[in-house]
């Protein structure tokens, strides 16, 4: 115990606090009898070849002393006592000042060796304040955990001995982008959600618009009471409204803006009768509609007064997002109504349908007031006149484009159809606060300079006959492009109109004009929501059942994904394409069966509808080209008179047009002697015969499949 007395005096000359004293080991002794650091080594034990010898292990096997790193640790001279520290009853001072750890009650076994110490002597497994969980405390926690199944699960608040049952059945806007139209009905009350046209392919030959097939709404009518519910002006959700109104008439319930370009459609297509139809709705007030109630919510979209819905229903409340994002920075200021969303999620709500348009964008999506900060640079660096394009309907994007042509003292002029009333109707409701004196007429731009000229036009999709592409093809009757002109096209090509759009900037190109485009990343921002704020919409409802809807499979299906990340049951989740009928009850979620859906193809020059037959011909011509046929066979002895006439379109080059006759005539002459004279009697039968010969012969030959067109005389 010699260095624990000379460790203990250095202590008190430094005036701090007595160290432990170690309490000796039995079983540790040195030859002489004294405690030592380690136990006598095995005397039978022979030592490793490999280890090499510790040059501190004295020839006893001991290790020399040295100091521990707790009990015997120098004391620090500037460290002060702590002031609220307690003093440690099981920690005695002994007059060797040596500081030992008793503990009374335990016993060291004597056939176990002694477990080295770490860190001072402390114990390597004891934990230190270990918080005693007595019955009031665990009560609390119950409490609490029942607190927080509650919140997550709102849903559970629904009555689940309800015998109520709704069915939603979309009859547009799944498996495709636009074309919106929904239909969720009761025992006795069926409403249609939007009513929305969609674009053609490039295979849709002469078709400008689709429309949804409206025959099960003809079913309906009569069987329960229909109405009309529309939660935004966008033509996806409106323009198929005129061709509903021609065939079925049913009252419609939408905010002012919507309404008023509903009127303006019905006006153009000579429905304005129809406008009695009309009811306005005021957000935030439940409208009963049939044994429904139903609330129009506020959002934000690239559109003013977008709205969500909020239904109750016998079965309980249904959530339906329509088109949306939340924009917590809107150009009009009106945020989105999200503490609304929050109500209704905690009432409980038994499904939501939520846009999946950009289901596959990670984050958020950009505020829309971003393109106007790209609009102050795009007008900044413009020397001539700036001709800006964009969907007519999205009123913020022009308001914005419209406030920096007054800000750098240029006029407006505002070119195409629909742009130009829809202007006129936001103006007067009062959305576009600009007063008369910045417009001009498109006949007054040539009376100013360039730099003081803005034109707002349509066309941003590459329209043939909008304004902006008859401008780029010098068409136009007052607008003629300039090599000074800068073109702004503020939109994304919607899907299916990517080869438009790229046709457009080329002849823009040629033009010399200036075109500002994709390269500057916000001079366009979509109206949907992004996978952050979906997240946001799930986690605030709360629902049982989920269904995705607006957008093609792979969104819907992308949007399920996030949906089960937030917590939603994946067994609670269905993926639907057009027609596809699907039951809700507080206690299932499934299909019953497939309604007749489809698209009904519209010609815009006339508003008149194309026949499927005609648009599946014209996709056959395009494809496989058109044989005609023209003949004179004798009955008498079943040969042609004189040469047939054949013509061929789209299947053979001019210079094969000899030889291809030839093949022909030879098939007649074949074929007009393997038949029996009886068979000449009926002209039909004669052409199906004449039709089945050639469709092989060119299908063997050309592979493909033409029209054939024979027109036989018999003499």
């Amino acid at each position: 115990m010699e260095n624990n007395g000379q460790n203990n005096e250095r202590s008190q000359n430094q005036g701090q606090r007595t160290p432990r004293d170690r309490k000796p080991n039995p079983h540790r002794q040195n030859a002489q009898g004294q405690n030592s650091n380690r136990p006598n080594p095995n005397p039978n034990r022979k030592p490793h070849p490999n280890r090499k010898p510790n040059p501190n292990r004295e020839v006893n096997g001991n290790v020399q002393d040295r100091e521990a790193p707790d009990g015997n640790r120098k004391p620090n001279p500037n460290r002060k006592p702590h002031p609220n520290r307690k003093p440690n009853p099981h920690r005695s001072q002994g007059t060797e000042g040596t500081g030992s750890r008793q503990n009374p009650t335990k016993k060291q076994h004597p056939g176990k060796k002694p477990q080295q110490s770490r860190g001072g002597g402390k114990s390597r497994g004891r934990r230190k304040n270990v918080t005693t969980v007595n019955d009031t405390m665990r009560a609390s926690l119950e409490e609490n955990a029942r607190v927080k199944e509650s919140t997550m699960n709102p849903w559970k608040k629904i009555d689940m001995a309800s015998k109520g049952k709704v069915r939603f059945t979309p009859l547009g806007g799944l498996g495709e982008i636009g074309g919106n139209m929904a239909v969720l009905e009761t025992e006795t009350t069926a409403i249609v959600i939007d009513v929305g046209m969609s674009f053609p392919d490039e295979t849709m030959h002469g078709v400008d618009i689709l429309v949804p097939d409206f025959s099960y709404l003809h079913a309906l009518k009569g069987k329960k009471d229909v109405y009309i519910i529309i939660t935004h002006g966008h033509e996806d959700h409106i323009g198929a409204m005129p061709y509903l109104f021609k065939e079925l008439q049913f009252p419609i319930y939408a905010t002012p803006l919507a309404l008023a370009m509903i009127e303006n459609k019905f006006n153009e297509h000579g429905l304005s009768a129809h406008t009695k139809h009309f009811n306005f709705v005021t957000l935030r007030k439940q409208y009963q509609i049939g044994d429904m109630q139903i609330e129009w919510l506020h959002n934000t979209h690239s559109i003013i007064d977008a709205c969500s819905l909020a239904i109750e229903t016998p079965a309980g409340i249904i959530m339906h997002t329509a088109d949306f994002k939340i924009d917590h920075t809107p150009v009009d200021d009106y945020t989105m109504d999200l503490r609304r969303y929050a109500y209704y999620g905690e009432k409980g709500v038994l499904c939501l349908f939520s846009d999946s348009t950009n289901s596959h964008n990670p984050g958020f999506t950009k505020s829309e007031k971003v393109v106007g900060k790209t609009f102050d640079s795009l007008f900044d660096l413009a020397k001539g006149r700036v001709i800006m394009s964009t969907f007519s309907s999205n009123v913020h994007r022009i308001f914005q484009a419209m406030q920096r042509a007054v800000t750098h003292g240029r006029k407006i002029c505002v070119i195409g159809r629909s742009m130009e009333r829809n202007v006129e109707t936001n103006r007067a409701l009062g959305f576009v606060d600009i007063e008369d004196k910045h417009f001009i007429e498109v006949h007054e731009v040539p009376k100013y300079a360039d730099h003081e000229v803005l034109v707002v036009t349509t066309g941003s999709q590459g329209e043939t006959m909008a304004a902006l592409n008859r401008m780029a093809t010098d068409e136009h009757r007052h607008i003629k492009l300039k090599p000074s002109d800068t073109v702004i096209i503020s939109a994304s090509a919607i899907p299916g109109n990517e080869a438009s759009v790229s046709s457009l900037m080329n002849k823009l190109m040629k033009a010399g004009v200036t075109v500002r485009y994709k390269e500057f990343g916000d001079i366009h921002v979509s109206g949907h929501a992004a996978q952050e704020e979906q997240k946001l919409i799930l986690r605030l409802i709360q629902p049982k059942f989920f269904l995705p809807v607006h957008g093609e499979y792979n969104h819907i299906a992308q949007h399920a994904k996030t949906a089960v990340s937030c917590g939603v049951d994946e067994r609670n989740i269905l993926l639907m394409s057009d027609g596809d009928q699907v039951e809700i009850t507080p206690k299932y979620l499934k299909k019953v069966k497939t309604v007749k859906s489809g698209k009904t193809y519209i010609d815009n020059q006339n508003n008149m509808t194309i026949e499927n037959d005609v648009v599946l011909d014209r996709q056959k011509l395009a494809e496989d080209g058109i044989v005609n046929v023209v003949a004179q066979i004798s009955q008498s002895n079943q040969k042609v008179v004189g040469k047939p006439v054949v013509t061929s379109h789209g299947l053979v080059a001019a210079k094969e047009d000899k030889k291809f006759s030839k093949e022909i005539e030879v098939l007649l002459e074949t074929m007009l002697l393997n038949m029996k004279p009886e068979a000449l009697k009926n002209h039909r039968d004669v052409e199906n015969e004449i039709r089945n010969v050639v469709r092989k012969h060119v299908v063997r030959t050309k592979k493909r499949y033409p029209l054939i067109i024979p027109t036989i005389f018999i003499i």
